[in-house]
This record gives C-alpha cells, structure tokens and sequence, in this order.
C-alpha cells in the first residue's frame, strides 16, 4: 500500500492509475477505522480497480475545538488495517495542504443541514460537502463509497452532487 501525504503524491498516483486504463474508487474516512470502513472498502475494490481510502481528521465539521482535539487518531493502526484489507493507497494530507489556496465555500443544501444533527451541530454539514470536495478534487476518483449508517451526511452529498455534478459517483453503501 502506498502511503500519500500530498495532494500532489495522490494527484500522480491517480494519474498513474489512469494512464494504466484503471478505475480508482474512494473511501473517505476522519480514521479510527473499524468493519463499517472495511466494509466500504471491500464494495469500491468491488466496483474499481484501485481503491484509495483517504485518513483526515477535519477541522470544517467541528464546531467546538475540544471535540477537534479529542477526536481519536490512530494512523498507524489505521494504515495497518488498510494494507490487511487490500487497499492500494492511504491518502493522508496535512489540512494546510489539502485547504492550500482554498477558502471554504457555503453551499445550497436544500434545508438537508437544517433537522436532525444537523439542528444540533451548526455548519457541521457545510465542513463536510467542503473537505468532500476538496477529497474528490485531489483524488479524482470515479467512484467514492459512504456508509448509509450516515443518512443525513448521504443525502447532504447526494444533494449536492446533483447540483455541482460532481462526476463521481457517491455509492450508498448498507449499514454493516
């Protein structure tokens, strides 16, 4: 498994891919990995030739800087689980990487970040379409597998897909 800490690194590496006639597929993770990740994993390497499964821990999502903070990271663990599984490639970037020249976008999201958790966790939902965003922009992927343990996130990104046309495909993954 190839370790990638920069969007540059994932960049060739995708380019690789392709230049080879290959189709890459994506599982986006903040890490502390368990079977649902896995689970992800195993249905894009069933879809794609190549699977990338991207560890960042994003600051966007997070409202209270102590649960930033708290918020288990593991990434040797994480790799180790990763490269038993057969994934080909552990994106893992440093946030001023990933958000170099960026600024973070507000997005439609049709009232989805409105009800549930997203009432309870303001702008939540607008740090994750922004970090999912820029994931696909450095990626590239053709397709990118979410777990439908999270509905609300699911049907934000769907959402959103439709109205950016985003070209990767989002595939809903059950519960595991």
């Amino acid at each position: 498994m190839e370790f990638l800490t920069t969007t540059a690194a994932m960049a060739r590496w995708t380019a690789d891919a392709r230049g080879r006639g290959l189709r890459v597929g994506f599982v986006p993770t903040m890490g502390a990995l368990h079977a649902g990740h896995l689970t992800l994993l195993h249905r894009a390497a069933e879809l794609a030739d190549l699977v990338v499964c991207s560890v960042f821990v994003n600051p966007l999502q997070f409202d209270d800087k102590d649960d930033l903070a708290n918020y288990p990271r593991q990434l040797e663990q994480d790799a180790e689980l990763l490269g038993q599984a057969g994934c080909r490639a552990l994106f893992a970037p440093a946030a001023d990487d990933l958000y170099a020249g960026f600024s973070p976008r507000h997005y439609d999201l049709g009232g989805l970040d409105e009800v549930f958790e997203g009432a309870s966790r303001p702008g939540h939902f607008q740090g994750v379409v922004n970090v999912v965003e820029r994931l696909f922009h450095a990626v590239r992927p053709d397709l990118a597998c979410f777990g439908e343990k999270d509905r609300q996130q699911l049907a934000v990104l769907q959402h959103v897909a439709r109205h950016l046309h985003w070209p990767e495909v989002l595939v809903p993954c059950p519960i595991v």
